[in-house]
């Protein structure tokens, strides 16, 4: 048998880290906590005892700590994290993100984003929502002028989703989410940038800053 989840949650709201510690307790069989409280140091000493395999991070913790520098140490003592804050802003979330996060769900989020990010991270898989993959989406630096809803299917589809989930991230069609990757690639190739398949979309994607 499997041994269960060991899971850490570091935010300095008491009433959220309780909602939180709920929340997984009922939703996931096998998890244990190390740590429920609102110091990273403590956390991290914790850790050195008793190693946690996830970080449910709030990134504004009110102790002078440094946001992306909370995300790194954590990510040097391999646990991987979620991240679950209000600091979700393009600047904060890519560096969060490049920092090695493999989740970060904004707390105006709906639950079942939080549920889906923390599976995803018990998988050892990397999680991007709707509303996250939009604002790294936001950003006016790409090379070509794509709307908001391709952007985002760009920004999901090549993160690695297949067309169904990044349909039902969107809350459309698949063939909505196909159509929008058409007008992707077709836009690219107008720029003498031609992306045929999903990896050219995920390299091109990644140049322009939208993935890590």
């Amino acid at each position: 048998m499997a041994p269960p989840t060991v899971v850490m949650i570091i935010d300095d709201h008491p009433l959220i880290r309780e909602a939180i510690e709920m929340r997984v307790a009922l939703g996931f069989t096998d998890v244990t906590f190390s740590y429920v409280g609102a110091s990273l140091a403590e956390a991290l000493s914790v850790h050195a005892s008793l190693p946690a395999d996830i970080a449910i991070l709030d990134l504004d913790l009110r102790d002078e700590t440094a946001p992306v520098a909370n995300v790194a140490a954590l990510v040097d003592g391999g646990v991987r994290i979620v991240i679950l804050s209000a600091l979700a802003n393009p600047e904060t979330v890519r560096a969060a993100l490049k920092a090695g996060a493999m989740g970060f769900v904004s707390k105006s989020a709906p639950a079942g984003e939080f549920e889906a990010a923390f599976s995803s991270a018990v998988a050892g898989e990397p999680y991007t929502s709707p509303d996250i993959a939009g604002i790294l989406a936001s950003e006016e630096s790409l090379s070509v002028n794509l709307s908001e809803r391709e952007r985002t299917a760009l920004v999901l589809y090549a993160s690695g989703l297949k067309l169904e989930a990044v349909a039902r991230r969107m809350d459309v069609k698949p063939a909505s989410v196909q159509e929008y990757i058409k007008r992707v690639r077709h836009k690219y190739l107008l720029a003498g940038t031609p992306l045929p398949t999903k990896m050219d979309l995920y390299r091109k994607a990644k140049e322009e800053g939208l993935v890590t």
